[in-house]
């Protein structure tokens, strides 16, 4: 029987949208706030209907908030949709409860009632340390904002806090990304995110920019800003335990591995996805079409996960993880001939030391193999189309 024990509430709104950001997204303004936005309330309203309407299951060891900007909520929205959490479905006594939140968009004592709704783990935007930079993307924060949301959040006890951090921003040289890795971890976070700009083409970014093109840095350039990440933040004692994510020990998001570890998993809001009963659901990504869904009782249509699927997401998810995934899961799951053909799809990968096998694990080697992760995938998927 399928255990759902994680539940992912996606809060859309922004002040403004960043110009490498394609997330569904409502932009409301510099002043918006949960507690005085008839908008946000209608939104909260809603998405407290689907939690509703959604079967009681197990009790949920992790719930993450994420957006948008979960910050724009008040106090008393949070409590209200963890209370309907744990009436819907129960929250364990150790749930992680992650909220991202933005630099710039709360103040002290905001994170104090956060704090005594539930929240535990908060995942802060801090992007880069540099003004210029921080600009030029579109963030409304600067860099005065994160040192000071750092110093609420540590007065307000928040003992699991992690910073994003982005590379191969436009203009952005190695230097700056090295100074930003030394000031992240001058802060001493339990948890860092570092990703890669991606251009998506309906972004600002998307439509100004050429990839490998000034101002954008090089490929070899951003490769070599992700070598830099992955030997400095382990240097620094930080575990390289994802492909973009670098914790202290014990401190590894507990929700995120739900995804890479491909376990099921409920999702609540406008275009959060959902991963339940063998099916993968998106809701829609506008405001207005997800009230209708909603208005319609939420029903689901879509047809459940292939075998095929299903092994492809396993070595897409999990290869993303330092530990790999086991190839003895793999199978037991999908069968010997499977395995077999996984094995030998990557014999060249480990004869160049990108793949690598410990005795029933196949793992990416770190930093190399997690760069050119996308290039094995490719591979793997090729192998398996047949």
């Amino acid at each position: 029987m399928e255990m759902v024990r994680s539940a992912y509430v996606h809060i859309p709104f922004c002040r403004r949208r960043c110009y490498y950001c394609d997330f569904p997204i409502s932009v409301v303004g510099d002043n918006a706030k949960g507690e005085t936005s008839g908008t946000i309330a209608q939104y909260v309203e809603f998405l407290c209907r689907e939690i509703a309407t959604t079967p009681s299951g197990e009790s949920l060891e992790t719930v993450f908030f994420g957006g948008g900007t979960p910050s724009l909520l008040s106090p008393g929205q949070l409590s209200q949709i963890l209370t309907d959490l744990d009436s819907r479905f129960g929250l364990s006594a150790a749930c992680e409860i992650s909220m991202e939140m933005d630099p710039g968009t709360f103040r002290s004592t905001q994170i104090e009632e956060y704090v005594k709704a539930g929240v535990t783990r908060v995942s802060l935007g801090a992007q880069a340390f540099q003004d210029e930079l921080l600009e030029r993307c579109g963030r409304t924060h600067r860099v005065r904002d994160i040192l000071e949301a750092i110093a609420w959040l540590h007065r307000a006890g928040v003992k699991n806090i992690s910073l994003d951090l982005i590379s191969g921003l436009p203009g952005q040289t190695p230097e700056q990304w090295q100074d930003s890795l030394r000031d992240a971890i001058a802060l001493s976070p339990q948890h860092l995110s570092c990703y890669d700009l991606v251009l998506e083409p309906v972004t600002a970014f998307g439509k100004q920019f050429q990839p490998g093109e000034t101002p954008l840095p090089s490929d070899e350039a951003t490769a070599q800003m992700y070598r830099t990440a992955s030997k400095t933040l382990r240097r620094a004692g930080y575990e390289h335990y994802e492909i973009s994510n670098y914790a202290r020990p014990g401190f590894q998001c507990r929700h995120n591995r739900v995804y890479w570890e491909n376990r099921p998993y409920y999702g609540f809001g406008m275009g959060a996805a959902s991963y339940t009963q063998g099916q993968r659901f998106t809701r829609p990504r506008t405001r207005r079409e997800y009230y209708a869904w909603v208005e319609g009782g939420c029903r689901v249509e879509v047809p459940p996960t292939t075998a095929r699927e299903a092994l492809l997401e396993t070595l897409m998810l999990g290869l993303r993880l330092a530990e790999g995934v086991s190839l003895r899961e793999i199978c037991d799951r999908f069968g010997e001939a499977a395995r077999d053909r996984i094995v030998t799809t990557l014999q060249r990968y480990e004869s160049s030391g990108w793949v690598a096998r410990d005795r029933e694990n196949l793992r990416l080697s770190d930093p190399e193999g997690f760069l050119f992760s996308n290039t094995i995938l490719a591979e793997l998927f090729q192998a398996f189309e047949s």
